[in-house]
């Protein structure tokens, strides 16, 4: 059963800390005072989880965060589903439903500065090792960052945000036009596409939280994106550059990259 459908299960996790709730500015707020559906985050966590990607082990504390206007409209479809018994449909409630995670390294006691990733998805880069992009190298690079930091710091993971906010389809679609002669910004363009769709509004809220008034140093190349993140107020953002994973197969994918804004060099990506 899933907790945030079972009340008694909910109740039993706030009690000993492990599910709460923030509001949008990243404030804790009790539950009995955050509207049905409203506009905050769910957060459960944290969570011990080993991870061990290729040759690298680490240690994360995982929370696992979701809009609560999601989790409301979730609740009342499945409360007609349990009315008809519809127990083999609760897969497609939780396909439907995106999940953001904070993967936390180091004790945030000690922060002053910490290092941040915050990373959107990519099924083909970080699941299926595709070379078309950097994304794998990027994520599993962050975390190692990371963990040798003497602070530490932690990765949000932004589900949803499959090829820069189309989803996945849509991104196999750009990747035939790239195939035919477009770059990545073109492809999207002749879909009728943004250049890029990201939301990182619920970013910026766990960001809030985690780092109270803390700086620190955001492992990315895009200027935007820390753009986007002062824009809903965070203070003290320092761009560390993020290079990794660049080859034959996706070198023309971060010339365009760059070509866009992203701080890529030429000796970054190997372009003639």
């Amino acid at each position: 059963m899933f907790t945030y459908l079972d009340p008694t299960v909910r109740q039993r996790l706030e009690q000993h800390g492990k599910l709460f709730q923030i509001d949008r500015d990243g404030v804790k707020v009790p539950s009995d005072r955050m509207p049905h559906g409203g506009s905050g985050i769910s957060v459960l966590g944290p969570i011990p989880m080993p991870l061990k990607l290729c040759d690298s082990e680490f240690r994360v504390d995982w929370y696992a965060c979701v809009r609560r206007t999601e989790l409301g409209k979730i609740e009342e479809i499945a409360d007609e589903l349990r009315a008809q018994h519809g127990q083999t449909l609760f897969a497609t409630l939780a396909s439907s439903m995106a999940v953001n995670s904070v993967l936390m390294l180091g004790d945030p006691a000690k922060w002053q500065n910490p290092l941040i990733r915050v990373h959107s998805s990519c099924m083909t880069g970080d699941v299926f090792g595709s070379q078309r992009c950097e994304c794998g190298p990027q994520l599993k690079m962050a975390l190692q960052r990371i963990k040798d930091d003497e602070q530490g710091g932690m990765v949000i993971y932004m589900s949803g945000h499959e090829g820069r906010g189309i989803g996945l389809w849509a991104k196999a679609a750009t990747y035939l036009l790239q195939d035919a002669g477009e770059n990545t910004y073109e492809a999207n363009r002749s879909l009728g596409l943004p250049d890029d769709s990201r939301d990182f509004s619920d970013a910026g809220s766990l960001l809030k939280y985690f780092m109270k008034d803390h700086p620190f140093r955001l492992l990315t190349n895009n200027p935007k994106k820390v753009n986007d993140l002062e824009q809903m107020g965070l203070k003290g953002i320092t761009r560390i550059k993020h290079v990794t994973g660049v080859g034959e197969d996706n070198r023309r994918y971060l010339a365009a990259k760059q070509d866009w804004g992203h701080e890529l060099t030429t000796d970054d990506i190997g372009a003639e």
